[in-house]
């Protein structure tokens, strides 16, 4: 019988809790003290305070309430002991002792203001991430880090980029964002449908991060779908005419109506084809199929969310695997690749086109795809690639690349997936 150590089950637990609760930590933060980069800097002080005394107190009953009120409690000493400017920072600290007053009243309603979309801190952490002033790929890396508490070597994962470049990514917008003294709120008119592109993109990296975890022992990480949906359903409130929002959020709904289907008993991924399609969340389903209709109402034009909306949306319908609609997902994926050409979206392509073609037709479309260098550390090509040959009856080669892929893949759950397929060839 295996003994847990305590001590390591509840830094497991302080673990767990961060993960959860550190995006409304930091959101709150940095709405009192109007910089994301010391919110960050106050949270991570407060889970230090929780790894010393947690173990002697044991875990509070609302530890993301305990977590805000450690850090903010530091900003106020940090501002009252700041001698640099010291009137002004006196000025902050009253007011966010006063705030601090009314938030002791209201502990067990902490999180009762997430449901005024336009006074949700989580929605303002957004939105100030992926603020113009920042390069493109600063605001996603800048999200992501705060909102999904990413480490940077998942965010580097993710966007195919060196760990320190997405490092200094990450400190030099925090700076900009201090320097700037960009304002924590959500825009409105023409500033808002300026910045909403970023904003989409952002949530959608959010959510495929839960959906499909880059690297660690979990395939799936729940916390950051429910995250990535909840403000993808905000914005479509927000932005009731915008079809690329509700594109989005039809998305998000449909790929996350499979999350039980999608692990087995044991954690093990289960592929889409292998499925049980009793276990899709039939209300996840018809939340996406209603945001798929309320885009069509509003603009017939079709952006790269909706296009994805409605692959996802062909197997939804599917009752079952043979039921799908294979001709009519390489449409849209064709579609989709003269909108928004990717050497990934082409290989997606090729998975639909071995379905409705066959493996043969579809592998010639990938091997050309293994001249882009692009792919060169994407465990997912030589994945299809090996798939494609294993139906073709040539079992060495595809054992070979399910290996190449099972080395590539950052994700312990991927790769004992992709061992035990090179397993299962036979020459």
């Amino acid at each position: 019988m295996t003994v847990t150590d305590p001590h390591q089950a509840l830094h497991r637990t302080i673990e767990a809790v961060w993960r959860i609760e550190s995006a409304r930590v930091i959101a709150t933060l940095t709405r009192f003290t109007r910089d994301v980069g010391l919110a960050e800097d106050l949270a991570q002080e407060a889970l230090v305070a929780a790894l010393e005394q947690w173990p002697q107190s044991g875990v509070p009953e609302n530890p993301g309430a305990w977590l805000t009120a450690t850090a903010k409690r530091r900003a106020i000493d940090l501002f009252r002991r700041n001698a640099v400017a010291a009137r002004k920072h006196e000025d902050l600290a009253r007011d966010l002792a006063s705030d601090w007053a009314t938030l002791e009243q209201t502990v067990p309603d902490l999180d009762s203001t997430l449901d005024d979309p336009i006074g949700d801190d989580l929605l303002r952490l957004v939105f100030i991430s992926c603020h113009p002033v920042l390069p493109t790929e600063s605001r996603a890396a800048l999200t992501l880090r705060l909102l999904g508490s990413l480490t940077t070597a998942e965010i580097a994962r993710a966007f195919l980029t060196p760990e320190p470049t997405i490092a200094q990514r990450i400190v030099r917008a925090k700076r900009t964002l201090a320097e700037k003294r960009i304002p924590f709120e959500v825009p409105r008119g023409p500033e808002l449908a300026a910045r909403l592109s970023s904003v989409l993109e952002v949530i959608y990296l959010l959510f495929n991060e839960g959906y499909s975890a880059t690297a660690g022992d979990d395939l799936i990480r729940p916390t950051l779908c429910d995250d990535a949906l909840r403000l993808g359903r905000i914005l479509a409130e927000l932005t009731p005419q915008e079809t690329e929002v509700h594109g989005l959020v039809a998305l998000m709904e449909i790929q996350a109506s499979r999350t039980r289907a999608r692990i087995g008993p044991t954690g093990e991924p289960i592929l889409l084809l292998d499925q049980n399609r009793a276990h899709w969340d039939p209300l996840l389903i018809h939340r996406g199929l209603n945001a798929i209709d309320r885009a069509h109402k509003i603009n017939a034009t079709r952006g790269p969310y909706l296009l994805q909306a409605e692959i996802a949306a062909c197997h939804a319908r599917a009752h079952t695997p043979e039921a799908t609609d294979w001709p009519r997902i390489v449409s849209l994926y064709t579609e989709l690749a003269i909108l928004t050409p990717s050497p990934v979206i082409e290989l997606n392509r090729a998975v639909a086109v071995s379905m409705a073609n066959g493996p043969q037709v579809a592998l010639d479309l990938v091997e050309a795809l293994a001249e882009d260098p692009s792919l060169d550390r994407y465990h997912l090509l030589p994945s299809v690639r090996a798939d494609l040959l294993y139906k073709l009856g040539r079992h060495h080669e595809a054992r070979t690349q399910f290996e190449l892929a099972a080395s590539l893949t950052q994700n312990t759950r991927e790769r004992v997936l992709l061992l035990s397929r090179a397993a299962s060839c036979q020459n």
